[in-house]
């Protein structure tokens, strides 16, 4: 995984708020940078004090247990154990430009699960497609057009505190790309689908830290993202998408290199297609 590209975005998402230019050369905080002065940012609606955020580091009845599993909040990271200064985690990647949480709930590493869900594009024959150029089979994935920026995106999120990844994952499909939070879709010929989808077993892609424009020096994204195949195409054809929650939109999208999506989603893509020997 690249170091922080867009973990720089400036302005801050859903924000006016600049960063502190931070040149490629300075992201580590092993580089000496007494200069530096970031702005610190938390939007709004955490601060409101939603059931996902954690209170301010100020209140005093709020004692995190980091580096560790906290109650039902899961806060180690999967790059190892990060450090803590003056009460505050700081992100293992290096330096954002911004403090806080951003638009983030949890100080520290905040989880979330992506399940890349795909099937091989086939002709009206019902043959797999093949790209002349590398000759390989094309591959599809699920992608969900995000409400926030627009950006197409795997359809995941966060991970609920206590809750299982494999859990989160198919919750996380239900909600984005079969709109379940409107409609049941855990019955009848649907819920079939879904539980033949999901009872096979998956493909991990990454486990790690993401990089997010969302991500400041106190609170970062990480995730788990695995592959379900339907390599008949008979589970997912029939499978009505339907856009859900945070998504605006959702297609079928070929997987090739010039798939631009969302953080570091083109990067797990990639990864999908060369371990199934498709086309990129």
């Amino acid at each position: 995984m690249k170091g922080h590209v867009k973990s720089l975005t400036s302005p801050y998402p859903g924000s006016q708020v600049e960063r502190w230019p931070v040149p490629p050369g300075k992201v580590s905080w092993s580089v000496d940078w007494p200069e530096y002065q970031p702005v610190e940012y938390t939007a709004p609606p955490v601060l409101s004090r939603p059931l996902w955020a954690d209170p301010p580091h100020s209140e005093e009845s709020f004692h995190p247990k980091y580096n560790a599993l906290d109650g039902p909040v899961q806060r180690t990271s999967f790059e190892g154990v990060y450090l803590v200064e003056n009460g505050k985690p700081r992100n293992p990647k290096g330096r954002t430009g911004v403090t806080g949480r951003g638009l983030l709930g949890r100080w520290g590493p905040n989880h979330a699960a992506d399940p890349i869900i795909t099937r091989w594009k086939r002709n009206t024959a019902g043959e797999k497609k093949i790209d002349p150029r590398s000759g390989k089979a094309v591959l599809q994935f699920v992608a969900i057009q995000r409400k926030d920026c627009g950006q197409w995106a795997i359809p995941g999120g966060m991970v609920d505190p206590g809750e299982l990844f494999t859990a989160a994952l198919r919750r996380e499909f239900c909600e984005e790309a079969l709109n379940s939070l409107e409609k049941r879709v855990e019955e009848g010929d649907t819920q079939e689908r879904i539980q033949s989808l999901f009872s096979q077993e998956h493909v991990p892609i990454y486990n790690g830290y993401v990089d997010d424009p969302r991500n400041t020096d106190n609170s970062w994204m990480e995730t788990q993202a695995a592959n379900f195949h339907d390599d008949t195409g008979h589970i997912l054809d029939q499978l009505a998408l339907e856009a859900g929650d945070d998504a605006g939109k959702v297609h079928w999208v070929d997987i090739n290199q010039n798939c631009s999506l969302y953080a570091s989603h083109s990067h797990f893509i990639q990864i999908v297609a060369e371990k199934r020997g498709a086309h990129w």
